[in-house]
C-alpha cells in the first residue's frame, strides 16, 4: 500500500491537467445519467478497496466538523461541545472547525477510527464519489484523487465510461 500511495501523488500530478480539462468539459456538458454512473463506479471500486489498508485521508487531511458533528461526538464522549472543541479542534481560515493536527487524533495504529459510529459527515461521505449532483464537486474530486487511491481509480474509470 505504501508504494501505491507514493505513486499516487505522482500519478495525480501527471493526470491533473487532463483531469481538470475533463471536469471543465463535464461542467459544461453533463450527462443526464452522471450520478447513476458515478454510483456504479463508486460501488464497484469499493467492492475491491479496503480503506483499512490505506487510511491516507485520515493520515494526511482533516475533516470539517459541522456543529451537528460536534454535538454528536461530544455527546458520545460525555463532554460539553465546548470542551470537545477546546480539546480537539481549531477554526481554520474559512471559519470552519477542523482538527488541531493531522494525522487524525481518532485514528489508531491499525487504521481503525476510534469514533467510527459517530464520525463527522465529511468522513462518512469521503471521497464523495457517490454524491448526488456530482458535477458540483469537481474541484474537490481533483484534490481527492491525490489523497485516495479509490478516488483516483474512479476518476480514471469515469473518463472511460463517459468520454467527453
Amino acid at each position: 500500500m505504501k508504494q501505491i500511495l507514493n505513486n499516487l501523488n505522482k500519478l495525480a500530478k501527471d493526470k491533473h491537467i487532463e483531469n481538470k480539462k475533463y471536469f471543465d468539459k463535464l461542467k459544461k456538458k453533463q450527462p443526464k445519467n452522471l450520478d447513476y454512473v458515478m454510483q456504479d463506479l463508486h460501488d464497484a471500486e469499493f467492492k475491491k478497496t479496503d480503506c483499512l489498508q490505506c487510511a491516507n485521508c485520515c493520515k494526511t487531511t482533516g475533516p470539517l466538523f459541522t456543529l451537528a458533528d460536534i454535538e454528536r461526538i461530544s455527546k458520545s464522549f460525555r463532554q460539553k461541545p465546548q470542551q470537545f472543541i477546546e480539546q480537539y479542534l481549531r477554526i481554520d481560515e474559512d471559519k470552519d472547525y477542523v482538527l488541531k493536527s493531522v494525522p487524525c487524533t481518532f485514528l489508531d495504529n491499525e487504521n481503525y477510527c476510534m469514533i467510527y459510529d459517530v464520525r463527522p459527515k465529511a468522513c462518512r461521505e469521503f471521497p464523495h464519489t457517490d454524491r448526488k449532483k456530482f458535477h458540483q464537486i469537481a474541484d474537490l474530486t481533483l484534490k481527492n484523487v491525490a489523497i485516495c487511491p479509490a478516488a483516483y481509480n474512479i476518476v480514471e474509470e469515469m473518463k472511460k465510461k463517459i468520454p467527453l
